[in-house]
């Protein structure tokens, strides 16, 4: 299920790359996270549940929340002053930081983690030049390995759905200052077919997969979970190949095929890093 989740972030970046041309990125990230608490809510409703309100829930969640929008912002950010690039490399360095950070390292995945890196290189063709906007984007892969830390403990103390829908709301209260302050062309809202087809896919499919993952993380330890996501670029690339046009030379499929084989060994990592122990629920 987490690999079919990465197909739909991948399929985001040239979703992203297409609305982008028509809308500032700070309002699309806002209509992005507005329209998926929507959709949650709508399914919280169809499915006739209530969004728990505990207080140490919401402090889960705000501190979760806090990583998530801080990656975001980031990455945004550092976007602006780094090629593109640049960014999908240092981005998925996560796979780096998640089991550096939980001293989680085995034979198998020092393996994965070298190999995944050494294919990120050779898909994306990262510069050796380093300017503010790189900084930006490694501390924004800090912060995404901070939230899918985050998200192995608390998915095992509280409600999924709940955790979900709070990220959600905080992060698109947290996006519309920010989106105001953009400086808005005439017709960026306008819905043309590339805009709804960007929010749909970012939107509905994306927070989609955002709840798989929440699922997911219930049963998978984190540093497996960041190697399954270093495969994002590698669709990534070929839906942008496939649907954009974009090309992809052969050792970007040399770095591609890497990067799956790296998720494949991950997969099997040593039990000594990839038990995980179930976290009794705090409520």
């Amino acid at each position: 299920m987490l690999l079919v989740t990465t197909v739909i972030w991948g399929a985001t970046f040239p979703a992203t790359k297409a609305a982008l041309e028509q809308i500032p990125p700070l309002s699309f990230l806002c209509l992005r996270f507005f329209l998926g608490t929507l959709v949650v809510g709508l399914s919280l409703v169809v499915a006739n549940r209530v969004i728990e309100r505990g207080r140490p829930l919401l402090v889960a969640s705000a501190v979760a929340t806090a990583f998530l929008f801080l990656g975001y912002v980031l990455q945004t950010v550092g976007l602006y002053y780094t090629s593109a690039s640049n960014s999908a490399f240092l981005t998925a360095l996560y796979v780096i930081f998640v089991p550096l950070f939980l001293r989680r390292w085995g034979g198998r995945t020092l393996l994965a983690t070298a190999g995944a890196v050494a294919g990120l290189w050779l898909l994306v063709k990262p510069s050796m030049e380093m300017n503010v906007g790189d900084l930006l984007t490694i501390a924004c892969a800090a912060a995404f390995a901070g939230h899918i830390i985050c998200l192995e403990r608390f998915t095992r103390c509280y409600d999924a759905w709940s955790l979900l829908a709070w990220q959600l709301i905080a992060v698109t209260l947290l996006f519309v200052p920010l989106a105001s302050w953009e400086q808005v062309p005439e017709g960026a809202f306008e819905p043309t077919p590339v805009l709804l087809i960007g929010l749909g896919v970012t939107g509905v499919l994306a927070t989609g997969a955002f709840a798989v993952q929440l699922w997911a993380q219930r049963l998978v330890p984190a540093q497996q979970v960041a190697l399954v996501f270093a495969s994002e670029p590698v669709y990534a690339a070929w839906l942008s190949w496939y649907f954009l046009g974009e090309t992809l030379d052969v050792q970007g499929w040399i770095g591609s095929a890497l990067i799956v084989a790296s998720v494949v060994i991950g997969a099997l990592a040593d039990q000594s890093t990839a038990t995980v122990p179930m976290i009794a629920d705090s409520r």
